[in-house]
């Protein structure tokens, strides 16, 4: 796959894109983005990627060659550019960041008004048009080289300041340890998690310590070994660009992030003091049934929506919900402009476990009700040369071999339920690979018919 993706452009730097590919990028987003509008205004800030500051420059010289007035973050996370889009109304902004992939890697993000995203199928895809079609290479001495944008006032004092009163301070009895991964976490999580064991909270776009993508095992390693040994009730780790937070329970285990999304959600409930029921809570295709089950039980509507933010904060808007996760770890809420914040999941998780503390529950005990209800694969990725093929063979399997089919969904690859569990397969957004996940309510249904379907996949 190339440098632009469904969600967002991303790729190794220098064999992937290079400065000049910013730059365009840069020249054609004001002609995309924001048509008509004089002088739009547009922010932008970068990771701490080695390459960030030289891609975040090369964006600025595109963006003011373009027309546009450009304010610069610096250093930030990802969900501070979609705060300061939506709260001080830029016309569109550019987080430069690769989020979880290697080191070697970067790209960027791209909203508009309100912090609305631009993914490939609203925008994307006509800058991709413009950037090929653009045989200039003009990144220094041709451009604005000299211009300099100006910074947002207070902007991390402003950013914590709405991050406390929304989602509140972790009691000094829950004991737990926050892990930054080396990102843009280190910028907040002293501030936002006082009392907590923190982590490798030094900004290093070399991600020393670990993997900047939690969903790995050996990136929570670290973080699982420290609560073991020091026998704290949890603990959290965020990915490098800190729109995503993950756990692990008072065992060290890995909590799949769709089981915390009625967590989530209840909480959510609190801080907006709403009482009532029926709130719509968004999710995406492969979230468990035993969280959906548990949304309605606690009586919120759940929403199914495609994988990736750039379909689940729309959807968010659309449907009127207060607030949605998914399987990968991000977790969406009306009152942050619709986007995903990992500090803000971090706290309001981190609430939710103090209180059932206080009960003399504990996390893993907390959860038990969601994540015990059914056996779940987790999401497996497959290299195959024909995804098309590949879920056809799937989808034969399924019809010769499975029970009958309740239901079906196509809103993202195929979700088939059955009474019994349900199967997904599907074509990743960003990686060339195809994607499995099913559930059913016990571990040797699980077992067998998973078995069933990678053989379906390899014999395609």
């Amino acid at each position: 796959m190339g440098f632009f993706k469904a969600y967002d452009m991303r790729g190794t730097f220098g064999v992937d894109f290079d400065l000049d590919t910013v730059y365009k990028v840069g020249l054609s987003l004001p002609r995309v983005v924001t048509p008509g509008v004089p002088a739009p205004r547009w922010l932008i800030a970068h990771d701490c990627r080695t390459t960030g500051a030289e891609v975040s420059a090369a964006l600025e010289r595109g963006l003011r060659d373009a027309g546009a007035s450009v304010s610069d973050l610096g250093l930030a996370s990802t969900p501070m550019v979609y705060f300061f889009t939506a709260e001080d109304g830029y016309d569109g902004s550019v987080m430069v960041t690769a989020s979880h992939n290697p080191p070697t890697d970067n790209g960027l993000k791209v909203s508009k008004a309100t912090a609305l995203p631009v993914g490939y199928a609203d925008g994307l895809d006509e800058v991709e048009r413009l950037v090929s079609e653009d045989e200039r290479r003009a990144t220094a001495e041709e451009s604005s080289a000299s211009r300099v944008s100006p910074p947002v006032p207070g902007a991390l004092e402003r950013y914590l300041a709405w991050q406390r009163e929304h989602g509140g301070t972790p009691p000094r009895s829950l004991r737990y340890a926050v892990d930054c991964s080396n990102g843009m976490a280190s910028l907040f999580a002293h501030e936002l998690f006082p009392g907590a064991v923190v982590v490798n909270d030094v900004m290093d776009g070399r991600f020393p310590a670990h993997s900047p993508n939690p969903l790995k095992d050996e990136a929570r390693e670290q973080i699982a070994a420290l609560v073991r040994e020091r026998g704290l009730d949890c603990g959290v780790i965020f990915d490098g660009d800190a729109d995503r937070a993950m756990f692990v329970d008072e065992r060290g285990e890995f909590v799949q992030p769709d089981y915390l999304v009625p967590v989530v959600a209840r909480a959510t409930r609190r801080f907006m003091s709403s009482g009532g029921r029926g709130e719509k809570v968004i999710h995406d295709v492969r979230t468990s049934r035993g969280a959906v089950e548990a949304l309605r039980e606690d009586g919120f509507e759940p929403v199914m929506v495609p994988v990736g933010h750039a379909f689940a904060k729309p959807a968010l808007r659309r449907v009127g919900a207060i607030c949605g996760g998914e399987l990968a770890g991000h977790y969406y809420f009306s009152e942050f402009a619709g986007c995903d914040s990992g500090a803000l999941a971090a706290l309001r998780i981190l609430g939710e476990i103090a209180a059932a503390k206080e009960r003399g529950i504990s996390f893993s005990a907390m959860t038990a009700p969601i994540s015990g209800r059914y056996a779940n694969s987790g999401e497996r990725n497959f290299t195959v040369k024909d995804k098309d093929a590949a879920i056809r063979s799937v989808m034969e399997c399924i019809a010769a071999e499975f029970p009958e089919e309740v239901s079906r969904s196509e809103m993202d690859g195929v979700r088939v339920e059955f009474a019994d569990g349900w199967v997904n397969v599907r074509k990743s957004n960003t990686e060339p690979l195809l994607r499995l996940i099913a559930e059913f309510d016990t571990r040797g249904k699980l077992d067998e018919r998973v078995a069933k379907l990678v053989r379906a996949i390899e014999n395609a």
